[in-house]
């Protein structure tokens, strides 16, 4: 099975400059991933908690670089859940007036 986690969109402190360091920014996260369903077993992975997992992990973070924070995200989520080819993009879609940027592991 694949699961898509699209658009989870919160505030969090993440960036380099001075005024990112005390100001709240939006961040837009899209994951996906794969698990093994057993029909039999009931054994699923229940993606509100990947995405709880996601948003907690940002937050607690306060990450200065994005490519941090997806390494991280990377790290916790795959020994956290019976996961497997973790795809994640975090984008800053106010930093710059002319575009969104993201960065995706």
């Amino acid at each position: 099975m694949k699961v898509y986690i699209e658009d989870l969109s919160f505030k969090t402190i993440i960036g380099l400059l001075p005024f990112e360091r005390v100001n709240k920014q939006s961040v837009i996260i899209n994951a996906s991933f794969e698990y093994r369903y057993d029909e039999k077993k009931k054994d699923f992975v229940d993606y509100s908690l990947v995405a709880k997992e996601i948003k907690s992990i940002i937050k607690k973070g306060k990450f200065e670089l994005i490519e941090e924070a997806l390494e991280t995200l990377h790290k916790k989520l795959y020994r956290q859940f019976p996961i497997k080819n973790l795809q994640i993009k975090i984008t800053k879609p106010d930093i710059l007036k002319e575009c969104r940027v993201s960065v995706q592991y």
